[in-house]
């Protein structure tokens, strides 16, 4: 495998080896020793999956006590995948990076614990697999709005579908302050 770093170096883009034949094609989705070694710590808690269509984006979430890493893939379909770092004392607070991720591709995103995380469909249907460093506790969860001008991500949607609680998620300039003054952002 290839891991390659993204303009916010702790975030990774991984690029399994991936042998093909007629038959059809092989990988090692995970290895445990590998991705050790490739800065991706681990140890995996939790398993998530979802299947969204075209135009949905789901995000900007992460939880603040028990952060989460997750190791994003593709199963089907096409994404745009984004994390935004909110570590408090980070030299990138409040940037973000996005990575298209493909079936086809195999590549997965390794998104640190202290990153917000939101992906978007970009296929008519996609199957979403992460990986997860912490199990989910809804009530540490913590987010930001899609949109929110300070952060000025570059999303390839105008009008994305979005679960009602995802539009009513907090503006980044207030969460920040929030997250600064130690509370749940």
């Amino acid at each position: 495998m290839r891991c390659v770093p993204l303009a916010i170096p702790d975030v990774l883009v991984i690029e399994p080896t991936v042998h093909r034949d007629d038959r059809g094609f092989f990988l090692e989705a995970y290895h445990e020793e590998r991705y050790r070694a490739a800065g991706i710590p681990g140890p995996f808690v939790q398993d998530n999956q979802s299947r969204s269509g075209r135009g949905t984006l789901r995000g900007l979430h992460g939880q603040r006590r028990r952060p989460q890493g997750k190791l994003v893939r593709a199963l089907a379909g096409e994404i745009w995948d984004v994390a935004v770092d909110v570590r408090p004392g980070s030299a990138t607070f409040g940037r973000w990076v996005g990575v298209t991720l493909t079936a086809e591709s195999f590549r997965q995103c390794w998104v640190p614990p202290g990153f917000l995380h939101g992906f978007c469909v970009l296929s008519d249907v996609a199957e979403v697999e992460y990986k997860c460093t912490a199990p989910y506790d809804a009530s540490d969860e913590i987010g930001v709005v899609w949109d929110d001008p300070d952060l000025g991500i570059a999303w390839p949607v105008t009008e994305p579908r979005l679960s009602a609680r995802d539009r009513a998620l907090p503006r980044f300039a207030a969460f920040a302050r929030r997250l600064r003054a130690g509370g749940d952002g």
